[in-house]
């Protein structure tokens, strides 16, 4: 006899819905939490390898772009093969995604175990939502996405620490080998309380031709972005990215729009209010996951920071975002969503700008502050922004609606890592020719810096051409350092405009918001 939700209810008693809860939960962190956790361990990971800043972020974007491709995939799982085979199969592939990626003997293949770990966190969210959303009954399931919720918050709150720890202790690698034995006892959980497909259930067919046009748009894209700096944006093989990139999603576009069953619901855009919800979507999720990738690679490479350290600084804006959503979601019920919104964009657009004064002596608190304020941000955002998003659909489209909505924050943090990524090493380079062009014979502040290095080394018993090459090496050092953080002042600042532009589509969100709530009401428009 299958083992459909029924069964199991009958055999476990109400007590069931607390197994499975805590079953989907286990494997949901599992994935989330080593998505973030390995972001305090990319300069050690860059060592090991040898590679630069612009290839080190597929270690972060591969994972998000697996992760938004991933999502779509979900729901013809669920009906082809059911809750139970989807949440095993997800995670044996995750389970040798991470040994794959703890034991890889090069960077290739670390990025390529990425892409395959952030693919199954994309099975796993949703499959969490639809499961939790079965199992408790209609005056509880509050409390089951409360529980997602905090599920997702431990990632960002908990993940860095761990990994600073774990680097500090052993190596990058063990930031892999740790979610091993969580996501076995999930696996070993979800053979017993999962629920199987439904022989009732209708099989749906899947797109794969509009599903193969996605993936190649989203990998040609990025990669031709990521690689522009280093192979020259005028090159032919960067060219022959992007054209496919474009030729490939406007491909995707004209099926979807043609399509009876689209994999994303583009026509759900041409309502203006739900396409400038996922504008916002797309900026929350550039700025969250952006954010969570340049500041523990700023204070490790500039301020020379451990990975604890870097760990231990995002934990308080962390927990700070898990405290705060339940108060954004009781706000949510009683004020404009405009507002909260607004008030989330401005606390990140200002967090944002005063990192864009750091340097290499910014207190490790000033840091941590400025953090949490933007956290507190996102915090007004996910859940007012999800309301209002959905408020302005039809009833036929809420479903695609938060699937969509899902799509375009994750598909906001690919391209944010990405494209900060790339604002990073063009700024990089920018200040760098800047700074050196003022590094001449008259420059009264260079000429002292290299004599006070000659008696240094004076002294410490170098000879006159090893004086002067030492202080020529240090001087280039001294540049490319303060290059570097100059580059992450204008990524920050970069961040901080793209919320302020932001604030435009959130208005839009609150001006049809009102029609919308008196139309609910049955009052006139």
């Amino acid at each position: 006899m299958s083992e459909t939700i029924d069964v199991l209810f009958a055999r476990y008693g109400a007590s069931y819905r607390w197994l499975v809860a805590v079953t989907v939960l286990l494997g949901m962190t599992s994935a989330v939490v080593t998505t973030t956790t390995v972001n305090v361990a990319i300069p050690d990971i860059m060592g090991t390898f040898g590679m630069g800043q612009d290839r080190a972020q597929w270690v972060s974007t591969g994972a998000l772009a697996g992760t938004t491709v991933a999502m779509l995939l979900n729901a013809w799982m669920i009906t082809r093969f059911g809750p139970r085979r989807t949440f095993l199969g997800a995670l044996s592939v995750f389970v040798a995604a991470l040994m794959v990626a703890g034991s890889s003997p090069n960077d290739s293949v670390l990025i390529f175990a990425r892409v395959a770990q952030g693919a199954v966190a994309g099975l796993l969210q949703p499959l969490a939502i639809y499961t939790l959303y079965r199992v408790f009954p209609a005056d509880q399931k509050g409390k089951a996405m409360g529980l997602f919720g905090i599920t997702v918050i431990l990632g960002p709150a908990l993940g860095p620490t761990l990994g600073g720890i774990l680097i500090e202790h052993f190596n990058w690698r063990y930031v892999f080998f740790i979610a091993m034995p969580v996501a076995a006892a999930a696996m070993l959980l979800g053979s017993m309380f999962m629920p199987e497909r439904e022989e009732s259930a209708p099989r749906t067919n899947f797109d794969w031709t509009a599903f193969a046009l996605l993936s190649l748009a989203l990998a040609c894209l990025l990669t031709g972005l990521s690689g522009g700096q280093r192979a020259g944006w005028n090159s032919d093989y960067i060219l022959s990215l992007l054209a496919v990139a474009v030729a490939a999603g406007v491909a995707f576009v004209a099926r979807e729009l043609r399509s009876q069953q689209p994999l994303v619901a583009l026509r759900a855009l041409a309502n203006p209010q739900f396409a400038a919800a996922s504008a916002v979507a797309c900026i929350f999720g550039a700025g969250l996951f952006g954010s969570v990738y340049l500041v523990p690679l700023f204070v490790q490479t500039v301020q020379g920071f451990t990975p604890l350290a870097a760990g231990l600084l995002l934990m308080p804006a962390g927990l700070v975002l898990g405290l705060f959503l339940p108060i954004s979601g009781y706000l949510t019920d009683r004020l404009s969503p405009r507002w909260l919104i607004i008030g989330g964009l401005l606390c990140f657009c200002v967090s944002s700008y005063w990192m864009g004064g750091v340097d290499v002596n910014t207190p490790f608190w000033s840091l941590a502050w400025w953090i949490v304020v933007g956290r507190v941000g996102l915090g007004l955002i996910n859940p007012s922004l999800n309301v209002a998003a959905l408020r302005a659909l039809r009833p036929e489209l809420l479903g695609q609606g938060a699937g969509m909505i899902n799509f375009f924050r994750q598909l906001g943090g690919a391209f944010g890592v990405n494209l900060l990524s790339v604002a990073l090493d063009r700024r990089t380079s920018f200040h760098s020719d800047a700074l050196t062009s003022l590094q001449v014979a008259g420059n009264s502040a260079t000429a002292e810096l290299v004599r006070a290095i000659e008696r240094a080394l004076s002294q410490a018993g170098a000879s006159p051409d090893l004086q002067l090459q030492g202080a020529m090496h240090f001087l280039g050092r001294v540049v490319q350092s303060q290059a570097y953080t100059l580059a992450f002042r204008d990524c920050f600042l970069i961040v901080a405009l793209v919320f302020a532009l932001a604030l435009l589509p959130a208005w839009i969100i609150g001006r049809t918001q009102s029609g919308v709530s008196r139309l609910a009401a049955g009052a006139p428009a």
